[in-house]
């Protein structure tokens, strides 16, 4: 099958001085038919190894994460979780009014990930008529914390502050119902 589709991949003419066959473009095809296979070989093995390199490596930043849609928690330990990383999120506080606005992304970013994925367990071991509720307030809040990071990129002060507000009211929406 492989053959067959390289086979009506176009390839430049190759004029290799010296091969001579009896056969007029003998030589030429026998050489792009090594040099196909070699080429996909030479893919098919990049491939696997970057896939593997992909799912194995957990301490690699471009590594897939599956912690978000698996959680491997628990419920206990989501719930201790929460207000501990809640008070973490909401501690960037400090770095939006000194304006460093860098650090407000990185910490930011860094700690709204352990919320988020304490929130999306404790949302899924809920029961079905307060999920909607809690998704409704879980998106809202996320949608503001990364509506914050692109304020604190542009160094947009009032936005950012709007933001934070939002946040801490989403925060205290989400405690109140659970």
């Amino acid at each position: 099958m492989a053959l067959q589709l390289c086979s009506t991949i176009p390839f430049p003419s190759l004029s290799i001085p010296g091969w001579r066959c009896s056969k007029p473009g003998h030589t030429t095809q026998n050489l792009q038919r090594r040099l196909t296979r070699r080429r996909l070989t030479a893919a098919a093995l990049t491939t696997a190894f970057l896939v593997k390199e992909a799912f194995s490596n957990s301490n690699n930043a471009s590594s897939f994460e599956f912690r978000f849609t698996v959680p491997d928690q628990t419920l206990e330990e989501a719930d201790a979780g929460l207000k501990v990383h809640a008070r973490d999120l909401l501690q960037i506080k400090d770095f939006i009014d000194s304006k460093s606005w860098k650090e407000a992304q990185l910490a930011l970013r860094e700690r709204s990930s352990y919320l988020k994925q304490d929130l999306y367990t404790i949302i899924q071991a809920k029961p079905g008529s307060q999920r909607l509720q809690l998704r409704k307030l879980y998106s809202n809040l996320f949608n503001n914390v990364s509506r914050l990071d692109y304020a604190a990129r542009d160094r947009d002060a009032s936005v950012v502050q709007e933001c934070y507000n939002n946040i801490v009211a989403a925060l205290d929406e989400i405690f109140a119902i659970i």
